[in-house]
């Protein structure tokens, strides 16, 4: 059972960060690339969890690439917010 709901939440992470990914061609906006780039470390991260079994004792470890998605998020919230010097 959690095989299987570790693969649509790693199939839907992949296509939010489809989404996210057409967005920023469109716009060139970084948020978007960024919100991209997140989601498809959540989907890897979905998926790393999906091929281990529960006894692997190195699985903390993949919430790492969870960790970064969410900093990568973070980052790209503090980057368009930051205030820009007008000359």
């Amino acid at each position: 059972m959690f095989g299987a709901l570790s693969a649509a939440n790693a199939a839907l992470a992949m296509v939010a960060g489809l989404f996210f990914l057409r967005f920023w061609r469109q716009t060139g906006d970084r948020l978007f690339a960024s919100f991209a780039l997140a989601f498809a470390l959540l989907g890897a991260h979905w998926i790393c969890l999906a091929a281990t079994d529960a006894g692997y004792e190195m699985r903390p470890l993949f919430y790492g690439i969870r960790l970064v998605a969410f900093l990568v998020i973070i980052a790209g919230v503090v980057e368009k917010n930051r205030v820009r010097k007008a000359f």
